[in-house]
């Protein structure tokens, strides 16, 4: 055998342009702007939440202004509302909205994506109707059936609420998510002698942590930050808001106490940005399993 025949044979890889400065100054440029423009206006809530409340809107605008740490204090002391007490409300409503909503989306997806029965497709086609009528339309039918049921103005009957609205959402994600796991592994824990549960949750389970963090994601901050139900559905009672409803406390009808509001906007958006932090390296991987197939 020749020396030519043992050659490896030549391949043209084709060379990427590079950038010309010019386009990559002006690509940069338009990043730094939108990150500022997306990040200016949380700066400005942070740094109006330590100024008096005569201060946060002024007709001279600077950056600190007798700032100080004391509507933080006047917040979390209840001065003007039991913001512990509302606290305490949001984190119970928005756990169990995410529990129930990721365990109802979760099974429901998995027998949609493995099982073949009839009304799948119509099914999923349902959750989508559902998610293209906006809240305003739904209070009234809600209010009806929860008033209904003895639910009206508990913090469960928001809980059932804040779950029609991420359940069908979160279900047709997790389909396309389950749509990407191989069926062999199903098939593989029935030889070993799993029931379909087991399989379900001992196999397939572990294998969607992605999916399952983007839509638990979802679901929480679905009921930490919304104001429209939780303020038709829960009593009036200032034991029973919850933060976002709460925070009403401090806009009143002659003078709005800006330095108070913004320090505890500050303060409800805390657990949602720690909440982001622990699923966050979950999140990219989720969001593009989920969208591959559906």
């Amino acid at each position: 055998m020749s020396i030519e025949t043992l050659q490896a044979p030549v391949v043209n890889i084709p060379v990427r342009h590079k950038r010309s400065r010019a386009r990559s100054v002006g690509l940069h440029a338009a990043l730094v702007l939108a990150s500022l423009i997306a990040v200016f206006p949380v700066f400005w809530v942070l740094v109006t939440s330590f100024k008096p409340d005569g201060r946060a809107v002024a007709p001279t605008i600077r950056l600190f202004d007798e700032s100080s740490l004391a509507n933080y204090g006047d917040v979390l002391s209840g001065q003007q509302g039991d913001f512990l007490a509302w606290v305490a409300n949001s984190v119970e409503i928005a756990l169990l909205t995410t529990v129930i909503a990721v365990f109802l989306s979760a099974t429901t997806g998995y027998a949609v994506s493995r099982f073949r029965f009839p009304g799948s497709r119509k099914l999923l086609l349902s959750f989508l109707v559902v998610q293209m009528f906006p809240f305003a339309v739904l209070i009234v039918p809600l209010f009806n059936v929860l008033l209904t049921l003895g639910l009206q103005g508990t913090s469960i009957g928001l809980v059932l609420v804040y779950c029609t609205t991420s359940v069908p959402f979160c279900t047709y994600m997790l389909k396309g998510y389950f749509d990407t796991i191989p069926a062999d592994i199903d098939e593989s824990g029935r030889v070993d002698g799993l029931s379909p549960f087991g399989v379900f949750w001992r196999l397939v389970l572990p294998l969607a942590r992605p999916g399952l963090a983007v839509t638990a994601f979802y679901a929480f901050l679905t009921a930490w930050g919304e104001v429209a139900f939780a303020s038709a559905f829960l009593s009036a009672s200032d034991e029973s808001k919850t933060l976002a409803v709460g925070l009403q406390v401090f806009v009143q009808q002659n003078r709005v106490e800006w330095g108070h509001l913004a320090a505890a906007s500050i303060l409800v958006a805390i657990p949602a940005v720690a909440v982001f932090y622990l699923v966050q390296r979950f999140l990219v991987a989720g969001l593009a399993a989920g969208a591959v197939k559906g």
